[in-house]
């Protein structure tokens, strides 16, 4: 005779994980954002670059959107800026592109896993900013005048001093620039071929 232990219920009402997860996310995201808000008080900083990542990750581009392009104009006029820890706990916030960076910086060149190395374990709060403005610019199917814009913004980032000392904060701003370029030159090939294709029916 097999006697089997107890069992647990299934009911209907089981707490789904996925909520559990993002209500843990949106809470750590106010603790962090009170922790930059205390930094505000000692130095120059954005105080809602956890909100944006948060925003982002949860589908919210325009909002995302709304707080990176204040952010992004609030830092270009500061000289050094805050970083974003590049830690696992801090990765889940981020998205498959940014985490596929740190990745690779990871495999490339495994001195970068060493304690102190800030080389490679942040991600400056002006280059994160401009690439969370530059998703949510696509995702929302932005102009490529608007593109254009924060194209000029990643250029004035890249000249900003000591930026070239961090490899993975310029590794963000070419992979931001990549993703800016690949769009306007999409759109602009798009324009391209409805102009062929109406100057065609035109012409019969």
């Amino acid at each position: 005779m097999v006697v089997s232990g107890p069992t647990m219920p299934v009911t209907s009402h089981q707490l789904d994980t996925s909520e559990l997860v993002e209500l843990l996310q949106r809470s750590a995201v106010e603790h962090l954002t009170s922790f930059r808000q205390l930094e505000a008080q000692d130095f120059v900083n954005v105080t809602t670059d956890f909100e944006a990542l948060c925003a982002y990750k949860c589908g919210e581009y325009q909002r995302c959107l709304r707080l990176s392009t204040d952010n992004v104009r609030t830092l270009l006029g500061v000289t050094a800026t805050p970083s974003v820890p590049a830690y696992p706990e801090f990765i889940q916030l981020m998205d498959d592109d940014i985490v596929s960076l740190i990745g690779l910086t990871l495999i490339v060149n495994p001195s970068c896993r060493e304690d102190g190395n800030f080389d490679y374990d942040s991600v400056d709060q002006l280059h994160l900013s401009l690439y969370l403005m530059t998703q949510c610019q696509v995702k929302l199917h932005h102009s490529v005048t608007s593109l254009a814009q924060t194209l000029d913004y990643v250029e004035v980032a890249r000249e900003r001093p000591n930026s070239e000392h961090f490899i993975l904060h310029q590794l963000l701003l070419k992979l931001t620039e990549r993703k800016i370029l690949l769009y306007i030159s999409g759109q602009l090939d798009s324009y391209d071929t409805v102009t062929r294709l109406t100057s065609s029916s035109a012409l019969r």
